[in-house]
């Protein structure tokens, strides 16, 4: 069942999203306006590129860490919240920023 408090918050982070979208759209195509030199653009256009698939791999390793850790506190057979169960998310989520930054480094 989906708590009621749940709906205001998607509301604000899709409407948060449109706006960002919108003045992301109307940067570019001022720049494009402007007359701005095509490498410029490009060279904009391919950081944003690398930027967006840095942010998925990043979520995705933090995910799958964090997936993990949810496995260890079900294996541990834990079933109240304990200072060891906060303990092992957090670091199953520093643990994947770690990764995360090590395979980052690799790809620059």
């Amino acid at each position: 069942m989906i708590d009621g408090n749940l709906i205001p918050i998607v509301l604000f982070l899709c409407i948060t999203y449109a706006i960002k979208s919108v003045i992301d759209a109307r940067f570019r195509q001022k720049m494009v306006g402007v007359g701005g030199s095509e490498e410029l653009i490009r060279s904009i256009l391919q950081g944003e590129e690398v930027r967006r698939r840095h942010a998925s791999l990043r979520w995705g390793i933090i995910l799958v860490a964090l997936a993990a850790g949810f496995a260890i506190i079900q294996q541990s057979d834990w079933h109240e919240l304990t200072p060891g169960m906060i303990a092992v998310l957090a670091g199953a989520t520093g643990l994947g920023n770690l990764v995360y930054f090590a395979i980052a480094r690799k790809l620059s």
